[in-house]
């Protein structure tokens, strides 16, 4: 009974040390006597006992790392409290587990290293603009590296720059300034376009009124050369009506009849008139002369 108690516990050790199952998303380093030997595969393998051990375990997944805050200096001679983070991931278990001794604690002092170099080169506007170039010139210098570690760096983020009491004074000082400009430039485009606005106004205004005017000065003209072309006609047929008139029977005596009132009417104007003095013809027959060389007018003039 004994020796099949020892036989069973010899079995389980043997299927322990023999068997191993591995997670998905890992990768396990084999030495078999001190010596590598392979990597295992996610799912079911099975080693020699006692000759094959695990050496090492990796996870293949895509891991943050905090890279520790450090003081940096700009190309101004500023200095800048920087803190980012860093994602990497394992792509060879073999090179991760000999390549360097501690490669997570390599690609922590080598982000460091790398991002004073890459600040030093930059002046402190540009560190706030610039981000993006920052991290990828991170990147690049730490991938390089860490390809003899077996790592793959995929992306650096810093998560804050954090630069001088007296630098935040200043530049805090520096954007009111900014906006106190930006707002004066809005307040003075703002008078500009409203003066313009005002002359544009008063441009087309003048133009309307100059533009009634003319148009109020033709209908005027219009009008009167209208009235005067009427009175014209009018003035024609009445002379065409009289012409016809005077060479009906009894025309002409009509119209010595006509030229004799007027005369009358003329001379009774003139002595109502109290200012003017009125001489008469002490021959009345000077009248009828008056009328009868009227007359030979009407006749030359048919």
């Amino acid at each position: 009974m004994e020796i099949a108690i020892i036989l069973l516990v010899i079995a389980v050790i043997f299927i322990t040390r023999s068997v191993k199952v591995v997670p998905q998303q890992h990768a396990w380093v084999i030495e078999r006597l001190g010596k590598y030997h392979g990597t295992l595969t996610p799912g079911l393998n099975f080693l020699v006992p006692f000759i094959d051990r695990v050496a090492y375990k990796h996870v293949l997944k895509e891991i943050p790392l905090d890279i520790p805050s450090q003081v940096c200096i700009t190309k101004d001679n500023t200095q800048l409290q920087v803190d980012g983070i860093l994602y990497f991931q394992v792509t060879d278990a073999m090179r991760a587990s000999y390549g360097s001794s501690n490669y997570i604690m390599a690609i922590s002092q080598l982000a460091q290293t790398s991002l004073r170099s890459v600040i030093g080169k930059l002046e402190l506007d540009k560190t706030f603009e610039e981000r993006d170039i920052i991290n990828a010139q991170v990147v690049a210098a730490i991938d390089e590296a860490a390809l003899n570690w077996g790592v793959k760096v995929l992306r650096y983020e810093i998560k804050d720059l954090t630069p001088p009491k007296e630098i935040l004074h200043a530049m805090q000082a520096q954007i009111t300034a900014e906006r106190e400009k930006r707002a004066l430039i809005a307040a003075s485009e703002g008078r500009r376009q409203e003066q313009i606005n005002i002359a544009t106004g008063e441009r087309e205004a003048f133009i309307a009124r100059s533009e009634g005017e003319k148009q109020a000065a033709i209908n005027s003209a219009q009008g009167e050369a209208a009235s005067i072309t009427a009175v014209a006609e009018a003035t024609a047929n009445a002379i065409e009506r009289i012409a016809a008139a005077i060479r009906q029977p009894g025309g002409e005596q009509a119209v010595q009849l006509k030229v004799a009132e007027r005369a009358v009417d003329a001379y009774g104007k003139v002595a109502a008139d109290a200012t003017t003095t009125l001489i008469i013809p002490g021959n009345m027959s000077e009248v009828s002369g008056l009328i009868a060389t009227a007359m030979k007018m009407v006749q030359s003039s048919k």
